[in-house]
């Protein structure tokens, strides 16, 4: 089967599963729908198929892409259209989770794998009920033991759903840091060395003086321009 032939299987697949695809179950769907072929779809055939189709969808004639997300391929809005889609569904898978939550779900995600012990470290609260919820919504998973540890706690990473959900195909994807609050940084003033003295020269002279009875007194800029005044004649 040549591959223009078969593209369209793979665009069916993609489009009509619930759940993302691998490249490796997209081979195994197609032979097994075609198992009559004498040679059988190969993953490199696959790939070379994936790659055409996801240059297709990248024409601005088309309001989606196809993308690898939640460990597989799918079809999905590009981000352009984001507020159009939002007024069908809106935020409302995460808008149930409360702050406490979030604040876990970002530990985890950045941290991962990680025990709850450390999540609570963290947070400097516990996070019996965060996690829990979490894990009901399937944001998370529990990927073992820390064998390392005393008493071999759990280990939470985040979910194919989660990542599924954030248009991401694995942890790595994820912002970093720094990129997040890049923008929130202010760059330090630098000052020379006069600039610091003719600062601290004007606090000085607006610097207003108080004694033992609550009166004010003229500090020694005031003093000198007395002085001065009084040698001028300015009243």
């Amino acid at each position: 089967m040549e591959l223009s032939e078969i593209i369209p299987h793979i665009e069916a697949l993609i489009f009509a599963s619930e759940k993302p695809l691998t490249s490796m179950d997209i081979v195994e769907l197609i032979n097994t729908a075609f198992g009559f072929m004498e040679e059988r779809i190969s993953l490199d055939q696959v790939e070379s198929c994936v790659e055409g189709i996801k240059e297709k969808y990248q024409s601005e004639f088309y309001p989606f892409e196809l993308r690898q997300s939640g460990g597989g391929w799918q079809f999905l809005t590009k981000k352009e259209f984001y507020k159009t889609i939002a007024q069908l569904n809106g935020d409302k898978f995460l808008k149930r989770l409360s702050t406490a939550a979030l604040e876990t779900l970002a530990i985890i995600a950045y941290k991962q794998p990680v025990t709850k012990g450390e999540i609570e470290s963290i947070r400097g609260v516990n996070s019996d009920y965060s996690i829990q919820k979490l894990l009901e919504k399937e944001l998370i998973i529990i990927s073992g033991r820390n064998e390392n540890m005393p008493g071999k706690p759990l280990v939470y990473v985040t979910s194919k759903t989660f990542m599924d959900y954030f248009g991401i195909n694995s942890p790595a994807d994820l912002p970093k840091i720094k990129e997040v609050f890049a923008e929130r940084l202010i760059e330090p003033t630098i000052m020379r060395a006069e600039d610091v003295e003719a600062i601290q020269h004007e606090v000085v002279a607006n610097t207003l003086v108080v004694n033992e009875e609550g009166d004010l007194i003229r500090n020694d800029e005031d003093e000198k321009g007395a002085d001065a005044n009084e040698i001028t004649g300015i009243e």
